[in-house]
């Protein structure tokens, strides 16, 4: 925000140098960034954070100055005279779409001299980085910048009808902006309209078939109020971005619309002539009523550790245009000022009252009361499953959550409902919220191995935007199969999102793990597991089948943790490897993370070691080709008995001449412990015997020797 020094000092008795000024706006808020020299004056350039619209004006700067300095702040009367007609008789205004403009206001302005500005108001502008047009349109700007309440003027002869009629805009409805550019608008954009076409998209920027030029001798001049999303967004789909929609987006001063228009007028009046009419078109909502907040006087001290003066404490708050409406001993109560819609609860005025009077001004070494936070229980077990994943050697990663709609139709193992798109890309061609982390990561692994960076071994938690919600998948249905309440659904705009679910339902937000790395897949199932032992070492995880076109048909599987549905791990096959443009063997895995919360132990556990050592035997057993590594496993885990420390995959292996057609042999190791005597061989025999022997009757499982 650029600010003349000059114009300053017309609103407040500055009696301290710019370089001071600045410093005391810092220390209450306003960062300065630069102060340059611009012919006789000063352009101060102040960074306003998007809390304080207030501020993206000269007024609310001299308002922070006059408190801070203790002067008194001098506004314009904004009195304009007025003739005998009534504005209502020249002009009529609608407004159709009262959520996009909850209100519009008209004067009207007849017999104008369109010209060139006085000096003193091009030099204004200029300081500014304004260039001067002409007396009118210099004059809405000064207001503009004045005031932070955006203004436009019609050339009201050009209006068919005489009227302003405030609506939606139509699908591929043309408009010509003033920047003699043609833009094709969207639906539900808010435009201000004639009786034939759009003459100006509300908040954003007017059109040139309108505009005010040498001929113009009849005025209409606008000052509203927009919603500020409506007009966030307009200015982002169509990149048309302008001081009055800044201003729009974070929402103007209600109070201070009509003000704005008074004062341009009386300007107008002043440099261009004219005769005003009578009274104002003023439709849509008044100001609505702002609710008192109450301080308590101890919160200071408790809050910012120092005792303050309660006298002191009312002065600040009326200063900053706090309307008082009673004060007694232990509270003061207040109503904040319309221009500062951040003021809401007691900390906003804590926080008023400790900044004007000087962060600079508490001690370092002030006492105040602290109360240690108590993290959730995700965050502990976020914390426990990235110690795994790092102790395992994978690096995390963090990326966007939108992808292209190329990589968000590779791989969606949760939803087959269309994913969320957003009205504007925030990278090129990338609109779609993912339903999946994998792609994701796929995409950050080419890039690592585009700039020769291996080994690439990622992981993410992040959400994944799915508009079919999970539910489904907890009541038993396959993730593919639509519920009964999502049949029939249609698309629904909300938010500047296209949402395929069903009207006023929104999609679920689930919080995911992925994995990608040049491992195997046995190699990332163990990182897996690696990651529940360490939540859980009782949690039981298993497999189902999985197929997806993206993996190899003999390398994934779906995992179920105690029974639900927990994620997929899976070898890219050849397609996924080309889709993604990928060099080397990649393995992917993702798994809900509200099943790691669920299963978690997070009370500290302790297992005394045994101090006898261990025996292990080697087993090979030959199976059909059928029989799961898993199934097998679960086998073993409940047959060999209690000294059963560790089992551990080796290898599989085929060969039709040695095992017999669809034949495969798995090799394996038993790690064997007691805990309270060595275990002998014979013990470490039978054990080995009792798993054969298992394995023998559930699985046809035959010894190889």
């Amino acid at each position: 925000m650029l600010i003349s020094f000059n114009w300053l000092k017309d609103l407040v008795a500055i009696d301290v140098s710019a370089d001071e000024l600045t410093r005391r706006l810092m220390l209450a808020g306003l960062n300065h960034e630069e102060t340059k020299p611009v012919g006789d004056d000063l352009a101060i350039d102040l960074e306003v954070t998007s809390n304080r619209p207030d501020c993206l004006g000269h007024i609310g700067i001299a308002r922070e100055a006059a408190v801070l300095l203790g002067r008194p702040l001098k506004l314009p009367a904004a009195d304009p005279r007025a003739g005998t007609t009534s504005a209502s008789d020249l002009t009529r205004v609608a407004i159709e779409s009262p959520t996009l403009c909850p209100r519009y206001t008209a004067r009207v302005i007849r017999g104008v001299r369109i010209g060139p500005s006085p000096k003193w108001l091009v030099a204004r502008l200029a300081t500014i980085g304004i260039a001067a047009i002409n007396n009118v349109v210099d004059i809405t700007n000064y207001v503009l910048m004045e005031c932070g309440q955006p203004l436009h003027a019609f050339d009201l002869a050009k209006l068919d009808g005489r009227e302003i009629i405030v609506r939606e805009s139509r699908p591929g409805e043309p408009f010509e902006a003033i920047n003699h550019k043609t833009y094709e608008l969207e639906a539900g954009m808010c435009v201000i309209a004639d009786r034939r076409r759009p003459v100006a998209l509300g908040g954003v920027m007017g059109g040139a078939d309108t505009e005010v030029s040498q001929a113009t001798t009849e005025l209409l001049i606008e000052s509203a109020e927009f919603d500020p999303h409506s007009i966030r967004t307009t200015a982002r789909r169509l990149n048309l971005h302008s001081d009055s929609s800044y201003r729009f987006e974070r929402g103007v001063d209600p109070e201070g619309v009509d003000w704005a228009s008074r004062r341009a007028c009386e300007l107008i009046l002043e440099l261009a002539g004219g005769e005003l009419a009578a009274g104002v078109v003023d439709v849509g909502r008044k100001p609505p009523p702002r609710e008192s907040i109450v301080l308590r006087l101890a919160q200071l001290k408790r809050i910012v550790g120092i005792e303050f003066d309660p006298g002191e404490v009312r002065r600040i708050l009326t200063a900053l245009g706090n309307r008082e409406l009673r004060a007694e001993s232990e509270r003061v109560e207040v109503i904040p000022p319309s221009w500062r819609r951040d003021l809401t609860r007691e900390i906003d005025l804590v926080e008023e009252v400790a900044r004007i009077h000087g962060y600079d001004e508490i001690p370092e070494d002030v006492g105040v009361p602290m109360a240690a936070s108590a993290r959730q229980r995700i965050d502990l077990v976020m914390a426990k499953v990235r110690q795994a994943l790092l102790g395992a050697g994978v690096d995390e990663a963090m990326t966007i959550s939108v992808v292209e709609q190329a990589a968000s139709d590779a791989f969606s193992p949760w939803t087959d409902s269309p994913p969320l798109q957003l009205s504007t890309p925030i990278l090129r061609r990338a609109d779609l919220l993912r339903r999946s982390l994998v792609p994701s990561l796929l995409i950050a692994r080419r890039t690592n191995e585009t700039l020769a960076n291996p080994p690439v071994e990622l992981f993410e938690t992040a959400r994944v935007y799915l508009p079919k919600s999970l539910s489904e998948d907890r009541r038993g249905l396959s993730p593919f199969e639509e519920s009964p309440e999502q049949k029939g659904t249609v698309p629904l705009s909300a938010g500047g999102f296209q949402i395929g679910t069903k009207a006023g339902k929104l999609p679920d937000e689930e919080l995911m793990l992925a994995i990608t790395s040049g491992r195997d897949f046995l190699g990332v199932k163990g990182i897996l597991e690696a990651v529940i032992e360490s939540l859980n070492p009782r949690a039981k995880l298993e497999v189902a089948d999985f197929k997806h076109e993206m993996l190899a048909a003999d390398g994934a599987c779906e995992l179920r943790l105690d029974g639900e549905r927990f994620g997929f791990v899976g070898e890219l096959s050849p397609a996924g490897l080309k889709q993604f443009e990928l060099r080397g063997p990649t393995t992917a895995a993702e798994v809900r993370i509200a099943l790691l919360e669920k299963i978690a132990n997070l009370a500290p556990q302790a297992v005394e070691l045994s101090p006898f050592p261990a025996v292990d035997r080697d087993i090979n057993l030959v199976v059909a080709e059928n029989v799961r590594w898993g199934d097998l496993a679960a086998t073993i885990q409940t047959s060999a008995g209690p000294a059963l420390e560790r089992l551990i995959y080796r290898d599989t292996y085929r060969d039709a001449e040695k095992l017999g057609p669809d034949k495969k042999s798995f090799l394996f190791t038993l790690i064997l412990r007691r805990r309270e005597a060595t275990l002998t061989s014979a013990e470490a025999d039978q054990a080995r015997d009792a798993v054969v022997d298992a394995c023998a009757k559930a699985h046809s499982a035959q010894l190889r020797a």
